[in-house]
This record gives C-alpha cells, sequence and structure tokens, in this order.
C-alpha cells in the first residue's frame, strides 16, 4: 500500500525503553478534493530514510497498516492502528506552465493566398 502526498512535518528521531526503539514521524497532506492530514511511522533504521526530505516535499510513502490489542487494567479490550512507513521516494514535479513556450500571436501568422475555389477538397469531411 501506498500514500502519497506534500510533506507537512517531519519530526525528531525519538528512543524509548532500555532497548533503544526508534520513532520518527511524518505527516503527510494528499492532494485530493479532501485533503487529508496521514501520519506515518518510521521505526529504528527506517528513521534514516525520512533524512533527506523537507517539508513541501511530494513524496510517496510505502506502507504497512499495523494493529494490536491492548488490555486495560479493568479488562477492557482496546485495538489500536498505526501507518508504517518503510520505503519513501520524491515525486517529480510537474513542469510549470512557464516551461511551455509560447503561442506566437494569431497576427504573426501570413494569412494562405493562391487558393483556388474551384479544386476539390479531398478531406472525408
Amino acid at each position: 500500500m501506498e500514500v502519497q502526498g506534500r510533506i507537512k512535518v517531519i519530526g525528531e528521531t525519538q528512543t524509548f525503553g532500555a532497548n533503544g526503539f526508534r520513532k520518527r514521524e511524518v505527516v503527510v497532506t494528499t492532494e485530493e478534493q479532501y485533503p487529508q492530514h496521514i501520519m506515518v511511522e518510521f521505526v529504528q533504521d527506517k528513521t534514516d530514510l525520512l533524512n533527506n526530505y523537507q517539508v513541501g516535499q511530494q513524496v510517496k510513502i510505502n506502507i504497512n497498516l499495523r494493529g494490536r490489542e491492548w488490555v486495560n487494567p479493568q479488562g477492557e479490550t482496546k485495538y489500536f492502528n498505526s501507518i508504517q512507513g518503510w520505503r519513501i521516494e520524491a515525486l517529480q514535479q510537474e513542469p510549470a506552465s512557464g516551461n511551455v513556450p509560447p503561442v506566437p500571436p494569431m497576427d504573426a501568422f501570413e494569412p494562405a493566398g493562391e487558393l483556388n475555389e474551384d479544386e476539390h477538397d479531398d478531406l472525408p469531411f
């Protein structure tokens, strides 16, 4: 699965517990009719994948959906979901309209001359 959008936030790497579990979060805003702000977490050695990216950049992130079950002290079962990234790549920016060569004005074209109205037009339309 994948998520595409523009990077809104890149968090710092956080370290937890005695084993040194590492996590880093990135928020990507999708570009659709109703934009969504999707938080994706990168864990352990994957946290370094975010080092070369910056806010505002368009990216595609390959993700896995993770779910876990937790029983609280009162015996109630709770469920939690997370979106875990495992690969990220920059998307090519679409060329700006300024890169399209300008169309010459209509008066720059010479009118067609020497038309023979009597010639038969063989075009099928």
